[in-house]
């Protein structure tokens, strides 16, 4: 896979932008964060391809969280963090439903072919790292990072 994220050395940003927004536990709103996502992504220096693959890789996490964390319920929330930090982009994605044991979190052989079940693997190949923290009280807290790859000017 190529590597298209490119940051310049006259970006002298110090302090990382952080958005968040909050969405209800229902996939009809998951277009919101997928139409806010996309632009931070474009900002923060990767190329339109690479764009598209963190967007679905959220989308997906998204999915899971509404369909495994809160069973399908409606009545949660998916709290999603955009940090567009100097060398890297992470989105933290919280949720107060069923805590997931990471250990449990494995993606399936890609041999064994079937509707559905990759998109574990899909975020790890997308990102560089991924993360459930499920020390805070209720729910997980998934972290998804991206590096940048830093190029002079």
């Amino acid at each position: 896979m190529g590597d298209n994220r490119r940051v310049t050395s006259a970006d002298k940003t110090t302090q990382p932008a952080v958005v968040t927004l909050t969405v209800p536990s229902q996939p009809k709103y998951l277009y919101v964060i997928r139409s806010a996502l996309y632009p931070m992504v474009i900002e923060a220096g990767f190329a339109k391809k690479e764009t598209r693959r963190i967007v679905l890789a959220v989308d997906e996490a998204c999915s899971n969280i509404i369909k495994h964390a809160y069973g399908g319920d409606p009545g949660g929330t998916i709290a999603v963090t955009v940090e567009d930090g100097r060398d890297r982009f992470s989105v933290k994605l919280r949720d107060r439903g069923r805590k997931v044991d990471p250990s449990t979190i494995a993606p399936r052989d890609l041999a064994d072919v079937r509707p559905g079940g990759l998109g574990a693997h899909f975020m790890k190949t997308v990102f560089d790292a991924v993360s459930y923290d499920t020390s805070q009280g209720e729910g997980t807290l998934l972290t998804l990072v991206k590096k940048k790859q830093r190029v002079s000017a």
